[in-house]
């Protein structure tokens, strides 16, 4: 049974980006629970920014799950890339997604790179950007399947990124990895940028995609632009998707109600079947 989710950001000097809670993860967990959310999905500044026991309290007394943890806070607060043309920094970013992919497993969630893909330019070409990103998918997959967790890879859009951008190239791309415990994030926001046909898109990443960003064309609320979800619903059960549809979208006009926009359309399209 697909089910839903809404973001919580803790990472300050992302504020202002498209997540829709911000003011802490026990005022979120209530919201959320009380809108009918089945879970939530944190971005965090770092592995130990959330204290495990509690986050565990509050999932326990509002009835939800971790969906996935975010590892854009390496990006966004330490500068960090899979692809830096640094050696050490690419180390460094390794580590970092290792750590939260520690944070996740401990509530059998996965992490997800995204941002932290990086892109190649300046010192590093494009062939070498892509070998550096294989090579670390491969072996950040492997841990993560040491965890019991798959690792989320997120395909972005040309303006964040110029390595891979639809779900064919991404389908692609995970083949030619040292692992299959790597799937892809279907972020609907993007794919309304790239791909032609959202839902076709979908279909062709059947099997390999582990995670959605449920979201609109505008980056607002699911409901609030003029993505048609009908044909999306329709091939996410068609190719057997049963994990999350989260709601990484702008918190706006607030982030109650992008909340409650969100679950609205969620059900209207997911909870009607």
């Amino acid at each position: 049974m697909i089910k839903s989710a809404v973001t919580i950001s803790l990472v300050e000097q992302a504020r202002g980006g498209p997540f829709v809670f911000w003011d802490g993860i026990p005022l979120a967990c209530e919201r959320a629970a009380s809108l009918g959310f089945d879970a939530i999905e944190i971005f965090a500044p770092s592995s130990d920014a959330v204290d495990r026991a509690e986050l565990a309290v509050l999932l326990e007394k509002h009835q939800l799950k971790l969906a996935a943890v975010g590892t854009g806070g390496g990006m966004v607060k330490h500068g960090l890339s899979l692809t830096d043309s640094d050696p050490g920094k690419r180390k460094d970013a390794r580590n970092f997604i290792r750590q939260m992919i520690d944070f996740g497993a401990a509530f059998d969630a996965p992490a997800i790179v995204g941002s932290m893909q990086g892109r190649w330019g300046g010192k590093v070409d494009s062939d070498t950007a892509f070998a550096l990103l294989g090579e670390a998918l491969g072996e950040l997959g492997s841990y993560a399947a040491e965890n019991g967790v798959p690792l989320i890879y997120e395909p972005l859009n040309r303006y964040e990124t110029n390595l891979i951008k639809t779900m064919e190239h991404g389908v692609d791309f995970l083949t030619g990895l040292a692992t299959d415990n790597v799937k892809l994030l279907a972020d609907l926001f993007h794919m309304n940028i790239e791909e032609a046909d959202i839902a076709a898109a979908i279909r062709s990443g059947a099997g390999k995609i582990g995670h959605v960003h449920f979201v609109d064309s505008n980056r607002q609320a699911a409901g609030l632009g003029h993505i048609d979800y009908a044909p999306i619903a329709t091939a996410l059960r068609d190719t057997g998707y049963d994990g999350y549809l989260s709601a990484e979208a702008f918190p706006l006009p607030d982030s109650e109600t992008a909340a409650a926009k969100t679950i609205e359309t969620f059900n209207r399209y997911f909870r009607t079947q």
